[in-house]
């Protein structure tokens, strides 16, 4: 039976390992998005591969593919909630090898998100700039492929990797019976 001290000292691991994680993917979108505001605001596109993808400055004053347009005070109440969220339940999580794929999926989800808010807050929009043009996907940035990827995943492994009862951690509403 595992003592309440080394529960403890898990879940501070735990909780800086998230953090640490997350300030570096955090950093590593904001400074994608400072290239961006840099070398592409108010300049033309700029084609990677031409006709399928490009570099293409442009502004987002709402959510994900431009819906919400111009609902700033929503995010500004919903992103936090969904932060602290995704930071509980990522200490819910059971640690070992087994639900490490998870905790990435908890560290993406919180990273993409926070750093969509950093842009929110300090710019009042969110800057995009990678655009797949052979399908014409709306243009979007690295936090949002954070996120997406992890809802992917987290779809993946709810659907396929994890069995019903393994899954008990998300399930905060019940208390725990002891």
């Amino acid at each position: 039976m595992e003592r309440k001290t080394d529960h403890d000292s898990h879940k501070w691991k735990a909780a800086f390992l998230f953090l640490v994680l997350s300030v570096l993917l955090i950093a590593l979108d904001q400074w994608t998005k400072f290239l961006a505001v840099t070398h592409l605001e108010g300049k033309p596109t700029w084609p990677l591969i031409p006709g399928v993808f490009e570099f293409s400055y442009t502004v987002n004053y709402g959510a994900a593919f431009g819906i919400l347009q111009n609902r700033q005070l929503l995010f500004y109440i919903t992103t936090p909630v969904i932060l602290a969220a995704v930071f509980y339940l990522y200490l819910q999580v059971p640690a070992g090898r087994r639900y490490l794929p998870m905790k990435w999926v908890g560290v993406f989800l919180f990273s993409g998100a926070a750093g969509n808010l950093v842009d929110r807050a300090a710019r009042g929009y969110v800057v995009d700039f990678l655009y797949f043009r052979l399908i014409d996907f709306p243009v979007f940035n690295v936090a949002d492929c954070y996120v997406t990827v992890a809802t992917a995943a987290l779809f993946v492994l709810i659907l396929f990797v994890y069995k019903e009862d393994e899954l008990g951690f998300f399930k905060v509403w019940e208390r725990k019976k002891q």
